[in-house]
């Protein structure tokens, strides 16, 4: 019964160190766990961490967000400030034509030639302000038709031009940086129909 009792606790022993064996290998790979006073120690100091980068984000979010404000504000108010003194420039360039008007209304025995002079001088000056601003004047007597700048008022038939072609200005046009303002206002030429 002795010899039984050997074989047997042999036979336990085998089995179990097979056991382990089969633990161990079904277990390589993984970390073995810290104490669970190591492991809280551990996700204490991850909490911190994430907590102190939330509240560096939190506060470079606040930064952002309160810059982006202040840009917002500044730009609505360059916006009002160009509609409000947009005009700044014409005005500018406008006031010595005012005061040319101003002066020759000014003068009470003036002739008709020197009414034409003075406005003449006044008409120069108003031409070379729309020049520095960039207004064009459109006058295109003689000029193919452009429905594009031209508005046609009449047609009227005539052989000495060729058809389309623009014979009388009755309004000029004008355009600011290439962009129409106003069309002039033009009578078009179109061929003489044939009497039959």
């Amino acid at each position: 019964m002795s010899a039984d009792k050997q074989k047997n606790e042999e036979v336990m022993d085998q089995l179990e160190g097979e056991e382990r064996e089969r633990l161990e290998d079904g277990h390589k790979g993984e970390e073995k766990l810290d104490s669970p006073e190591k492991n809280a120690d551990s996700l204490e100091a991850q909490l911190e961490k994430a907590q102190a980068k939330a509240s560096e984000n939190w506060e470079q979010y606040l930064r952002a967000k309160a810059e982006m404000d202040n840009l917002r504000r500044r730009n609505a108010k360059d916006v009002e400030n160009a509609h409000k003194y947009g005009i700044e420039k014409f005005v500018n360039e406008l006031l010595p034509v005012m005061d040319s008007m101003g002066m020759g209304l000014a003068v009470e025995e003036a002739s008709a030639e020197s009414l034409r002079e003075g406005m003449e001088l006044t008409m120069n000056m108003l031409m070379k302000m729309m020049e520095k601003l960039g207004i064009e004047e459109i006058d295109p007597l003689n000029e193919k038709f452009d429905p594009e700048k031209h508005q046609a008022m009449t047609m009227q038939p005539n052989d000495e031009v060729e058809p389309n072609t623009v014979i009388a200005v009755m309004q000029k046009g004008y355009s600011l940086n290439d962009r129409l303002i106003r069309p002039a206002m033009v009578m078009v030429s179109k061929a003489v129909e044939e009497e039959s």
